[in-house]
């Protein structure tokens, strides 16, 4: 639950649920913000309607508690209580809570001197707001106080965040936060000691000496009154040249990881929510398909994590090791055991490998980076679990295209870049996250490049038909060494033949695209193949009762169907989206499903699926082919309601009259769709368009099929 901005809600897999209506998210965030606690009736009738509440305030509030248990079914509930109600969430679950108990550890921290400690709770902390607290509901009559109680703490975690930073010696890396909140807030004399003491530090004790006399007449101008003793000491230390300069930053510990080459582009909200995640919980599994880049922001997230500073994170590949009892060394091997004697504890004695690890850890926070699990997910879960249970300070981040699957897991998912939606202008299209790593990319390989009105088309289609994945845009980047963006464009239709020149000293699976997903598709078992390979040949998708009629055979019975497709979602191969009236549609990324449908040529007599497919579409439109005297919006409700089937003209289009099993379309069966099917209603009717009131210029195939 997100409060610290417009009010928002997810799930725990990080999928928003959509909360409408704005009394429906008042009485959410009321709710929320006692973290789980009972709210009373009346409370909740006075924060919701204050002096004029409706005329039957208890069943209007009925009304609302029932609208939200709705709104969030299958995500939380909405409890009765003696007297009230209670949201089934734990505290630590509001950002709120969250960020009122990392507020109070930074505090406790700045006091007993650990400034290191302090400034990155501190820094976190203040990372969870994403706008003005209750943004969207401070029409409530209960937010306003709230509002500006949780803003005082906000600006009371910024001065103590600067107050730290100050103490390490990063006096440049405050200072101009210290002026910007000066000018903000004159009259706060922790401020204007904050400031002198960066600017002093910074060798400027005149501009120190003026920001006190500036406060000095205000105070005394505005308010009548003196600065307090507090800041006239720090004024007379500086004058006498006494006042302690804060120590300079300690030289970092050599660092453990390796190297970026490259700009970090587009990730900052999964950064932030990582930074989070990090402070929470001492397992986080970045957890997404090829390509998206789950390496690259693992080692962000480490590089910004306050273990990084003292030298305490280690990074484990294991994309190169190809057997599960390899894993042991290869942890035991980044952590610096190089002495030929990973098991040995001493003379005469022979330590287990997590006991010796144990050892080379030593004592102390820890971050352990384990990159690329997918292969060895079993062995990396039983290792992490040991680790975890052994070391009750370590901390380990991993990515993977599957969940580890352990208690204590926090999954951080990572889809595809945000790409542009519409036809945007140049300036709105730099905003894309896809675009922006794009064009990046593109200045790397053509310093020239620019996007604009004369590339801006061909750029966008780049990043929408490589699905905005990452390393997919940076093989696309890299052929302007040789083509033009349009000519990139055009041949995407065979992207596996001209997405095939990677870095030269990337990992094999990333230098291709082909390589990219081949990687994956070895992961599969043979049932997930044959429905990874059926799924193919849906455009944009399909329920679990498309996939049963059209996907199973005797080699893949349909009972079966629900659980295979679980395992290709676990696996980071199908997605899900939402395909209202409670049923998901699952559909593979593009690249993912051009290559599924090379291997359903390779594997299997296509015409068997896409028969399969083209009756059941035609069936569909059967079951909905009405009497003369039904009107065609009847129609058009059924079938948008039980197909959600993106082009489907498209889909019955596979199979044309005449082959194959000698199935034909009845003269005037017709199923008619715009251009792009999911954005207009199917409609089945005998004869003419015309004839059943469906709108000009409405196609029509007859006795030819769809």
């Amino acid at each position: 639950m997100k409060l610290l901005g417009p009010i928002q809600v997810y799930a725990d897999e990080g999928t928003p649920v959509e909360v409408g209506g704005v009394r429906l998210r008042m009485l959410l965030a009321r709710l929320a913000l006692e973290g789980g606690r009972t709210v009373f009736a009346d409370s909740l009738v006075n924060g919701l309607w204050g002096e004029e509440p409706p005329a039957d305030a208890a069943n209007a509030l009925q009304a609302l508690v029932s609208r939200l248990r709705r709104a969030l079914r299958g995500y939380a509930t909405v409890e009765s209580a003696s007297g009230g109600y209670r949201l089934s969430v734990r505290a630590e679950d509001v950002d709120v809570r969250h960020f009122e108990d990392l507020t109070a550890r930074g505090r406790r921290e700045l006091a007993a001197g650990r400034a290191d400690e302090a400034a990155t709770l501190l820094t976190t902390a203040l990372g969870l707001w994403q706008g003005a607290a209750l943004a969207d509901v401070l029409d409530a009559p209960f937010a306003a106080p709230v509002a500006t109680r949780l803003d005082d703490l906000r600006t009371g975690a910024a001065e103590d965040r600067c107050d730290a930073e100050l103490r390490l010696g990063r006096y440049g890396e405050v200072l101009a936060d210290l002026e910007a909140a000066g000018a903000e807030r004159p009259l706060s004399e922790r401020v204007a000691g904050l400031r002198m003491r960066a600017l002093a530090a910074a060798g400027r004790q005149s501009d120190a000496l003026a920001v006190y006399e500036a406060i000095r007449e205000r105070l005394g101008d505005e308010l009548g009154v003196d600065p307090s003793a507090e800041l006239r000491e720090t004024h007379l230390a500086l004058l006498r040249g006494e006042l302690e300069t804060p120590v300079e930053r300690a030289e970092a510990a050599p660092s453990r990881l390796p190297a970026r080459l490259t700009s970090f582009v587009g990730r900052d909200k999964e950064l932030g929510r990582l930074a989070a995640q990090l402070v929470r919980n001492r397992l986080v599994t970045i957890v997404g398909p090829g390509g998206a880049g789950k390496t690259r922001l693992s080692l962000e997230a480490a590089t910004r994590d306050r273990a990084h500073a003292r030298g305490r994170v280690w990074f484990v590949p294991l994309a190169g090791v190809s057997a599960p009892d390899q894993l042991a060394d290869a942890v035991l091997g980044a952590l610096s055991s190089t002495d030929g004697r990973l098991y040995d504890a001493g003379p005469g004695q022979r330590a287990t490998p997590v006991e010796r690890m144990a050892g080379l850890f030593g004592s102390g926070d820890a971050l352990l980076l384990l990159d690329n699990c997918e292969h060895l997910v079993e062995a990396a879960a039983e290792l992490a679990a040991e680790l975890l249970d052994q070391l009750p300070e370590l901390r380990i981040l991993a990515t993977s295209r599957e969940a580890l699957a352990i208690t204590g897991e926090s999954l951080c998912h990572l889809g595809p870049l945000d790409v542009p939606t519409g036809s945007p202008e140049p300036a709105e299209a730099a905003q894309s996250p896809a675009v922006r790593l794009f064009v990046d990319r593109a200045v790397g390989v053509r310093p020239d490049f620019t996007l604009d009105d004369t590339t801006l088309d061909a750029v966008v289609e780049v990043c929408r038909r490589l699905d905005g994945v990452p390393l997919a845009l940076e093989l696309a980047a890299a052929k302007l060494r040789s083509m033009s963006v349009e000519q990139i464009a055009r041949r995407l239709d065979d992207r596996f033949r001209l997405l095939a020149s990677g870095s030269r000293t990337a990992l094999p699976r990333q230098r291709t695209l082909l390589a990219l997903v081949e990687w994956s598709w070895d992961l599969l078992d043979e049932p997930e193949r044959t429905l990874a390979r059926r799924l193919s040949v849906f455009p944009g998708g399909a329920t679990v009762s498309a996939l049963e009629a059209v996907c199973a055979d005797p080699s893949l019975p349909a009972g079966d169907i629900p659980y295979v497709l679980d395992a290709l979602v676990e696996k980071s191969l199908v997605g899900t989206v939402d395909g209202g009236a409670g049923e998901p549609r699952y559909r593979m990324l593009e690249t993912v499903r051009a290559y599924a449908a090379r291997r359903l040529a390779d594997a299997e007599s296509t015409d068997a699926v896409t028969q399969r497919f083209a009756a059941y579409f035609l069936a569909l439109a059967q079951e909905y082919e009405p009497p003369a005297y039904r009107r065609a919006a009847a129609c058009d409700r059924g079938l948008r309601r039980r197909a959600r089937q993106p082009r489907p003209r498209a889909a019955l289009g596979r199979r044309r009259p005449g082959r194959g099993s000698g199935r034909t379309l009845r003269q005037g069966d017709v199923l008619v769709l715009g251009d792009q099917g999911d954005e207009h209603p199917a409609r089945h009717l005998p004869g003419g368009g015309r004839r059943a009131g469906l709108p000009a210029g409405a196609g029509f195939h007859g006795g030819r099929g769809p």
